[in-house]
């Protein structure tokens, strides 16, 4: 058994951070003692896969950062785990926790995922290894963490047995009344006219309009290559995989880039995909995210099938989740004003809805660089010009 003061104090040393995830009972030590020594290094997600995305923008923006669920949520993984992090090679440490173990007695739904969690994780090519058990381990198993993931860029995962970890109560219990929450408002609701813009001429004048500093994340799909083709750039980050995950990845950058104006770019069935990070996004409150949703009502780049997004009212939602501001327009002239003006002159964040039609450019090119450089140039460019101490962004040992 493992002390749990001295396996965070370790990984504080090593420059990890911050915890993101979904909490389980062999968890309890670990979230308990983050929470009572330093809250603010824990970021609960609604599911894993939002943990993955979240954690991602996190390392983007040049943390470090520890995942934290159970094996019975591995399968929500696998999709940003394989479209994201393996592409982009951003590694992240994993600790999931083995419930099912054979051998062991479990409640039976856990037993198929604890009988295959580590093949797996071998089969979406994540190394893994047990969770350290005492001090001489966890300096021999955190440093081959670290070189593996410094070597291949990809994530690792300690997987974690009961009682792993020396148990810890809470010194403090959170306090269990609703906070007070900032009542949001709509900025603008135009009416659905006859002339909507096309995504390429609505991304042409976001790109235009949110200014050199700001750091731009695009959906994937023809939103992402539309950005590319008219104006890359390093402060731009391509989502070409892992559909829903934009707005999570955005979050996490917006978390540890606070002098920096984020704008993510999402898309209806993007959006639709993922509710959940619309949620995290109200709670964090990240004051420098402004939340694009470009709403075509459709899957274009798969033949343009409809969403279900015309019966969604996205703004609603977003107030209702906890956004400072949201409107929905439809004009050029109501989308250049929310972006260079409203949204400039109060706190985040803001959601624009902004409702275009079909259509894209029949030989619309794909971004030429490779992702991982994509992934290198955007690390580098969120540390540009910030204001934040460098102690508190990790230690740069992927460099």
């Amino acid at each position: 058994m493992l002390s749990t003061e001295r396996f965070v104090s370790h990984l504080a040393e090593r420059g990890f951070g911050p915890y993101v995830g979904v909490p389980c009972s062999f968890l309890k030590p670990l979230i308990n003692y983050i929470i009572d020594h330093d809250a603010g290094n824990y970021v609960a997600a609604n599911n894993e896969g939002e943990a993955i995305a979240i954690a991602s923008g996190a390392c983007l923006a040049g943390r470090h950062p520890i995942v934290i669920f159970q094996n019975s949520g591995l399968g929500n993984t696998i999709n940003p785990l394989t479209s994201l992090n393996h592409v982009f090679q951003i590694p992240l440490l994993l600790i999931i926790t083995w419930r099912g173990q054979p051998g062991t007695s479990d409640e039976p739904q856990h037993h198929l995922m604890g009988e295959v969690t580590r093949s797996v994780l071998d089969a979406i090519h994540i190394d893994n290894d047990l969770f350290p058990e005492d001090d001489a381990e966890l300096r021999t198993k955190v440093d081959a963490a670290i070189n593996h993931m410094r070597r291949t860029g990809l994530p690792y995962a300690f997987i974690m047995r009961k009682g792993a970890l020396a148990g810890y109560q809470l010194a403090d219990p959170e306090d269990s009344e609703t906070p007070g929450r900032f009542a949001g408002r709509e900025l603008i609701v135009e009416p659905r006219g006859d002339r909507l813009m096309l995504r390429s001429e609505a991304v042409k004048l976001i790109a235009d309009s949110v200014g050199q500093e700001a750091l731009l994340v695009a959906t994937t799909g023809k939103t992402a290559r539309e950005l590319a083709e008219y104006r890359d750039r390093p402060n731009n980050f391509y989502v070409i995989g892992s559909m829903g995950c934009a707005s999570s990845v955005a979050l996490g950058i917006a978390m540890h880039t606070p002098g920096r104006r984020i704008v993510v770019l999402d898309g209806d069935g993007a959006a639709l995909m993922r509710l959940e990070a619309m949620v995290s996004i109200g709670h964090y409150l990240p004051k420098n995210l402004v939340h694009v949703v470009l709403d075509n009502e459709s899957y274009e780049s798969t033949g343009g099938q409809s969403t279900l997004s015309r019966s969604v009212d996205f703004c609603g939602i977003a107030i209702a989740c906890g956004y400072r501001t949201a409107g929905s327009v439809i004009s050029t002239q109501a989308l250049e004003r929310l972006l260079t003006q409203d949204t400039c002159e109060t706190d985040g964040p803001h959601l624009i809805h902004l409702k275009i039609r079909q259509g894209s450019d029949p030989n619309l090119s794909r971004p030429s660089i490779p992702p991982w450089e994509v992934a290198a140039r955007f690390r580098r460019a969120s540390a540009e010009n910030l204001a934040e101490p460098a102690k508190t962004r990790g230690i740069a040992w992927m460099e």
